[in-house]
C-alpha cells in the first residue's frame, strides 16, 4: 500500500523547475526539501525563493506571510532527507543514465510507500523505470514552465506503474490547484507536446514554403486557434463546430499538411546560432533588456489568464 496521506515532499534539483516547484509545495502547506548536488546552486535557490515569495506579497497573491511559507523549506545536499520521504519530484539533468543513477540510488533509501515521480519531458517513463526499486510506485509528473502559471500536469503511466500511484499524484496536482491529466500508455512527448510540436511543424512549413513570416503565423495562431483552445480543447471545438464539417475540411487539408521530419528553417536559425531571446535572436531580433520585459509581460497574461479560467 502507498501512502496517500504526503507530508513530507523532497525535489529532487535546484534548476528552475525545481526551484518553483519547491515554492509551489511550500505554499500549499507541504513540509518540502529542495535536494542538490552543489551547495552553490542552494543558495541561489533560497535566494529566488525569497524574492519570488516577496514579490507575491507585494502583489497581494500570498495567503499568509512569505516567512510562514519560507520555514516549511529546507535545503541539502545530503542524500539521508530521502529516508523520510513521502514524495519525490526529480527534475535534475535531462540525461538517461544521470537519471537513471539518481533513482537507483534514491529508491533503495526512500520507505518502501513512497511515490517517486520524474519531471521529464522527453524520456520514456519506463526506460527510467528500469532503474527504479518497485517501479510500480514510479511515474511521470510533467509540469508547463513556468509551473506555478501554467495549470497542465502530465501524469504518466510507465510500464509498471500502478492505477493507484498514478491517482495519488493525481490528486497531489489537485491539492496543489492545478489541472491533472493521466496520460495511460507512455508515449514520446506525453499529449501537449505532441500537439504542442504538431503545430509547430506546420508553423514551420508555412514558413519554409513562403505562404507567411513569422509575425503572420504568429498573430493567426494567438488570434485565431490560440485564443480559442483556453477555452475549448481541439475535440470539443470538433463537436461544437460539426463532424461533417471538419470532416469534410480535414479529406483535402490531412494530406496537404507539413510531414517533414526535419525542419530547415528551424535548423538554420539554430545553426546560425540564433537560439531565441537568450543570445538575442531567433525568428525575432531582441534588443537588450527586451526578452526579460517580454518574459515579464508573458508571466503577467498568463496569470490573468488563469485567474479567469479559475472562474470558469
Amino acid at each position: 500500500m502507498l501512502n496517500a496521506d504526503i507530508h513530507a515532499v523532497v525535489v529532487a534539483g535546484a534548476g528552475a523547475m525545481g526551484v518553483t516547484l519547491t515554492r509551489l509545495f511550500a505554499q500549499s502547506g507541504f513540509a518540502v526539501t529542495l535536494w542538490n548536488r552543489r551547495q552553490v546552486s542552494l543558495d541561489k535557490a533560497q535566494d529566488r525563493i525569497t524574492k519570488d515569495l516577496t514579490h507575491l506579497r507585494d502583489q497581494g497573491r500570498l495567503a499568509e506571510y512569505p516567512e510562514a511559507i519560507l520555514s516549511r523549506i529546507q535545503y541539502t545536499t545530503e542524500f539521508d532527507v530521502y529516508t523520510t520521504a513521502d514524495f519525490v519530484i526529480e527534475n535534475i539533468a535531462e540525461d538517461l543514465a544521470v537519471k537513471q543513477d539518481f533513482f537507483r540510488k534514491i529508491s533503495a533509501l526512500v520507505p518502501e510507500t513512497t511515490v517517486l515521480s520524474t519531471n521529464t519531458s522527453g524520456l520514456r517513463v519506463s526506460d527510467i523505470a528500469q532503474a527504479v526499486e518497485r517501479p510500480e510506485r514510479f511515474c511521470g509528473m510533467h509540469w508547463w514552465n513556468p509551473p506555478d502559471l501554467i495549470p497542465l500536469v502530465e501524469i504518466t503511466r510507465g510500464d509498471q506503474t500502478s492505477q493507484e500511484a498514478a491517482q495519488i499524484v493525481h490528486d497531489l496536482a489537485i491539492d496543489l490547484e492545478k489541472k491533472p491529466v493521466i496520460v495511460q500508455k507512455d508515449i514520446l512527448g506525453i499529449i501537449g507536446n505532441r500537439l504542442q510540436y504538431a503545430v509547430l511543424r506546420e508553423a514551420l512549413h508555412i514558413i519554409q514554403m513562403g505562404a507567411a513570416g513569422p509575425r503572420e503565423v504568429d498573430a493567426a495562431m494567438k488570434y485565431g486557434p490560440g485564443f480559442r483552445y483556453s477555452i475549448l480543447g481541439p475535440l470539443e471545438t470538433v463537436d461544437l463546430g460539426g463532424l461533417d464539417i471538419f470532416r469534410a475540411v480535414s479529406n483535402y487539408l490531412f494530406a496537404d499538411l507539413g510531414a517533414e521530419t526535419r525542419s530547415p528553417v528551424l535548423n538554420d536559425l539554430a545553426d546560425r546560432g540564433r537560439l531565441g531571446v537568450k543570445t538575442g535572436a531567433g525568428f525575432y531580433d531582441y534588443e537588450p533588456g527586451q526578452g526579460e520585459a517580454l518574459l515579464r509581460r508573458r508571466n503577467d497574461l498568463l496569470q490573468q489568464q488563469w485567474d479567469i479560467l479559475k472562474k470558469s
